[in-house]
């Protein structure tokens, strides 16, 4: 018979009262007591062992002495740490580093720390950003390229081997708390679902907290944000700007955890969508630049190089390296072209100034808190070049270059007074990007060219650093960070993880710079490589070949014909003068050396593969779908990605939704996709009705002119589809309880993704709506469920 809870209570009281008095034996306690490294405390096996428990032959526990609480505290006097991490922001765009965006953060913080201007990273985001937080190369992380295009090749396949264990793993269980802010896009495409595996989701990859996004962008205005491993809706909000909401969690996080643990030191990794486009800016940023890039880029190339050599960024006898040949000089550009792409150009710099204001106001946070001293901050100006992804012209909307979907100048210009806003999905032209990548040729995906790869960093660290305002020179590479992080903690790299051996550090810290600014390079040998495009680095001598440009659908050349060159970086920069005719055979040496690390890090065999590798199926990457071609959703489903949804590009399909309406029932029932390209089977006013939005360019509206009646219902819209290719369109019918009640053509479908955050839900429609719902997209009767079925 259980003792019922009055009487436990009844008797906890009786002792607290009287058996527990001062003339009883006291149960003795120490539970504040550590373990320390003092006390031999092993970091480099995790989990750190816990002691072995003690066993009593005492039966009366007021007879004994309570063993010390075992708890693992970081190291004594381990700093805070915060990395932040820009995106898409190439080495000439920031002040600082001799560019024409105002950020004051950033340059606050070099005046009182260091720079380091031979930085470099992996020229592409999600291998960037595994490297760094891991302190090994992308292709040992298994993210030789994005998530997106992974295959199931060794060094390709996305997913982080065992045998590596991330960052924040090793500073939460060496005692740091530890929080992840913005972007990620470290999560293998099949793998964003409820059902996981999350293995890889920064809550399961180290960091206790996590608000963001998951992929390589965001909409600004309207993105989907998890909070965890839990979809959250976006913060209602007529100013509503994701950077500044991400920044308001950080706040929130960093002065909550100070209140509760002050003594405990924090982790943070602060990693904002911008500037990756969509460039997305509040007015007031943007007008800040109004006519200021009037000259063009051929002018601010030259402006740019002019001041890096006043800053002493680069050395005086640096030069502009050659821009590419397809990149037109501004002065043969006509006026409309000069005005759109001015106007372009404004915006990426409002959207540049306004990130660094909302770091600025954690740094502000940390100053008050007076955590500032104490922590090291790692703010890398860009995780490669910026991008030159937006083509010749830019783009109104990014999602048509995924859909190879050319836009025109002239109805770009429609958009001129609106671009940057959230009626708009922009990126500007890539004659920019070679701009704010100077003084070298090229940028984001070129791995084989400082332009896509070498990007601007400062460390500020007032407790560590004794330099205030100094450049230091020595080669540093993005996998780095780890290493110097490990060390000014005074925690090990693991040597072993949950029962399994760990790799060496790749990485090299970069402690022995910090206080010399003459220290000798420790990092001596370095490879490059990201789609075809390679190099390889040693002791100033620098080999590559430029495979491929983003900006053009296939490679200059093949594998085995590619044409390398040579430089000597320790006397030319910018990588303007080629040496390969002067010394042929120490380029013979330095590709032979490409090959053995190559060959080393998991690199090989190259994939120099663009769009294919975009299909899953073709890669081999696994797919939720895979060999089914029927599927029933339920009411809540929701953010189910394109390896996850299933796939209704380039075929014909079936919808058939059991649902109960309410009068003048309203919202949607399945949509995938959002405003700037997608599909909505929904109800509005009480007519059942089918949109197809091609690319946020046309739509197509099948409505039915019959109200449903309340009560049950079955709504099936069939979609055949004429075949002939991708892209092509087809006949869609809605039918309501076996009487077809609305028909009509959709002239041509979406053949590659509708957006890579505006997803797939049931019964709502989350992000920017496909279409006008008329009211709230949220489904006001109920989803018995929808069966969808696709046809060759």
């Amino acid at each position: 018979m259980k003792t019922p809870l009055p009487v436990i209570l009844t008797g906890l009281a009786i002792c607290i009262t009287s058996a527990c008095s001062d003339s009883t034996p006291h149960l003795q306690q120490n539970t504040t007591a550590e373990v320390t490294p003092q006390t031999e405390l092993d970091r480099s096996i995790l989990p750190i062992p816990e002691p072995s428990r003690q066993t009593y032959k005492e039966l009366d526990v007021r007879n004994t002495q309570a063993p010390a609480r075992f708890e693992v505290k970081a190291p004594k006097d381990a700093p805070n740490v915060l990395v932040v991490l820009i995106d898409d922001m190439g080495f000439g765009v920031s002040e600082s580093f001799g560019g024409p965006v105002t950020m004051p953060t950033l340059d606050k913080l070099a005046k009182n720390g260091l720079k380091y201007n031979r930085f470099h990273t992996t020229a592409l985001c999600a291998p960037t950003r595994m490297a760094l937080l891991t302190g090994y190369n992308h292709h040992s992380n298994n993210m030789g390229v994005v998530v997106e295009m992974a295959s199931t090749m060794p060094g390709y396949t996305s997913v982080r081997p065992q045998a590596i264990t991330p960052m924040a793993e090793v500073l939460r269980q060496n005692g740091y708390n530890t929080a992840q802010f913005g972007k990620c896009h470290e999560v293998p495409a099949w793998e964003i679902s409820n059902n996981g595996p999350q293995d890889r989701w920064p809550t399961r990859s180290g960091f206790e907290k996590f608000y963001g996004f998951l992929g390589g962008e965001t909409n600004q205005w309207a993105p989907l944000i998890y909070d965890g491993v839990t979809m959250v809706e976006t913060p209602k909000d007529p100013d509503y700007h994701f950077t500044t909401d991400m920044t308001n969690q950080a706040v929130s996080w960093v002065r909550l955890q100070q209140a509760l643990q002050p003594d405990k030191p924090f982790f943070m990794y602060f990693a904002p969508g911008a500037t990756h486009a969509p460039h997305h800016a509040p007015k007031a940023f943007i007008d800040k630049y109004k006519g200021k890039f009037d000259k063009g880029w051929d002018v601010m190339r030259e402006e740019i190089l002019a001041r890096q050599k006043k800053l002493g960024i680069v050395p005086e006898n640096t030069q502009l390296a050659p821009k590419p040949k397809e990149i037109k000089d501004w002065a043969s550009l006509s006026a409309d072209e000069k005005k759109l792409f001015s106007r372009q150009m404004e915006v990426y710099a409002g959207f540049a100034e306004h990130t660094d204001y909302e770091i600025g106001r954690i740094i502000s946070t940390l100053e008050e808190m007076g955590e500032l001293e104490n922590t090291m901050i790692v703010f890398i100006a860009g995780d490669n070049g910026t991008s030159a992804e937006g083509q010749m012209n830019g783009m109104f909307s990014e999602l048509t270059f995924f859909n190879q979907v050319p836009e025109k100048l002239e109805d770009m210009l429609k958009h001129y007074d609106e671009w940057g806003s959230a009626s708009t999905y922009p990126h500007f032209a890539a004659g920019w990007a070679i701009a704010l990548d100077a003084p070298f040729s090229w940028t984001k995906q070129i791995a084989s060219d400082f332009g896509g790869t070498r990007n601007g960093m400062v460390i500020h660290w007032p407790n560590g650093i004794k330099a205030k305002g100094e450049i230091r020179s020595q080669f540093g590479h993005v996998i780095d960070i780890a290493p110097t992080v490990y060390e000014v903690s005074g925690i090990p790299s693991p040597k072993m993880v949950n029962g399994i051996k760990q790799d060496p550090i790749e990485g090299t810290s970069l402690v022995y710079s910090f206080n010399n600014a003459n220290a000798p390079e420790q990092h001596h040998t370095q490879y490059f490589e990201m789609l075809g495009n390679r190099a390889i680095y040693q002791n100033g001598w620098y080999a590559r070949t430029v495979h491929r440009a983003p900006y053009l659908p296939k490679p200059y050349a093949s594998l085995q014909e590619d044409k390398w060159d040579l430089y000597n970086t320790f006397e030319d920069f910018s990588l303007a003068n080629n040496l390969v005719e002067k010394n042929p055979e120490k380029l013979n040496v330095m590709q032979a050396l490409f090959m053995q690390e190559a060959e080393k890090y998991h690199v090989l065999p190259l994939d120099d593969r663009g769009f294919e590798r975009l299909n899953a199926k073709t890669m081999g990457r696994p797919i939720i779908m895979e060999g089914r071609n029927k599927v029933t959703y339920s009411e809540g489903m929701r953010g189910l990605g394109v390896d996850v949804f299933i796939d209704l590009r380039n075929t014909s399909y079936t919808m058939t939704a059991e649902i109960e309406a309410t009068a003048n029932a309203n919202g949607v029932l399945l949509c995938q996709g959002g405003r700037f390209g997608g599909l909505s089977l929904y109800v509005k006013n009480g007519k059942p009705g089918f949109t197809y939005n091609y690319l946020g360019m046309e739509s197509t509206n099948i409505v039915s002119a019959q109200a449903l009646k309340p009560g049950k219902n079955t709504i099936v819209y069939t979609f055949t589809y004429d075949g002939g290719g991708p892209g092509k369109g087809g006949l869609g019918t809605l039918v309501i309880n076996g009487s077809k009640a609305a028909e009509g053509r959709i002239s041509k479908t979406q053949p590659g993704a509708f957006s890579g955050d505006d997803l797939a839900d049931i019964g709502m429609d989350e992000g920017t709506p496909v279409t006008n719902y008329g009211a709230s997209p949220k489904f006001t009767g109920k989803i018995f469920k929808i069966n969808v079925i696709t046809t060759p």
